[in-house]
């Protein structure tokens, strides 16, 4: 195991880990010895990703929520904390983006993607940063997205609340530093499930440096830099997987 990257005997906890970039991280860190908590809307999609986690001999705990809703959040960092005693990390990564032009956006809608994208995120950062500062400390990474960081039409209300969530991570980070650190990853078009829906042409090239979509795998180097205690002096920072400039 590379000293850099040993997650043995650490407890990682991701929302939205049930597939997608969540999926790709927690495999990551249970290969890595980390034991996972998978947080997912579905719970028979988390507990076969717990399975996999427990094949390979890591301990694995598969919780069924929805991460917009605080009731939710504190009923799974209760689990947690029973089961484990601990998080170690805590990656927010649930989300959604659903196109709509802004004029048409009911309120129920712009409600939902903003309790998704920010309230939920903010509730379990809060909560588990507080929790962590009482103990050993930890790491938190907020997923945001390069839609956050650009001109982002027909998911505005997405982009506004990827934005919230990186204003979130610098406040964070002062707050409950020095024993807790929090940092954001900013990913850009990756060919997770989502982007079954786009054109044919987007799925093989991308207007970013790069020219093209990211694969799910590369997410998460990104993840392990920002989660590695060799990383002790990084925290507020927003590190942009994306391809590069547009």
């Amino acid at each position: 195991m590379d000293p850099l990257f040993d997650f043995t005997g650490k407890v990682v906890l991701v929302t939205g880990g049930s597939r997608g970039l969540g999926y790709q991280m927690v495999k990551a860190f249970a290969e890595r010895g980390a034991d996972v908590i998978i947080a997912s809307r579905k719970l028979e999609n988390c507990e076969k990703v717990a399975d996999e986690c427990r094949a390979l001999e890591r301990k694995a705990m598969a919780f069924a929520m929805h991460a917009g809703r605080w009731a939710d959040c504190d009923a799974l960092l209760e689990a947690a904390w029973a089961e484990f005693g601990r998080i170690d990390v805590l990656i927010n990564n649930a989300g959604m983006s659903p196109a709509c032009p802004s004029h048409e956006i009911p309120e129920t809608l712009f409600d939902s993607v903003l309790n998704l994208n920010f309230k939920g995120p903010f509730r379990l950062a809060s909560q588990t940063a507080h929790r962590m500062s009482q103990g050993q400390g930890g790491c938190i990474i907020n997923i945001s997205s390069s839609g956050s960081l650009m001109a982002l039409p027909m998911v505005v209300p997405y982009g506004a609340a990827k934005a919230a969530l990186n204003a979130m991570t610098v406040s964070l980070a002062k707050e409950y530093g020095p024993k807790v650190r929090v940092n954001t990853l900013c990913p850009g078009p990756f060919l997770t499930d989502i982007s079954e829906a786009w054109d044919p042409d987007k799925r093989e090239h991308q207007p970013v440096a790069l020219g093209r979509p990211g694969y799910p795998a590369e997410i998460v180097t990104g993840a392990l830099m920002l989660a590695s205690p060799a990383s002790s002096y990084t925290t507020g920072a927003l590190l942009q997987v994306d391809g590069g400039p547009r």
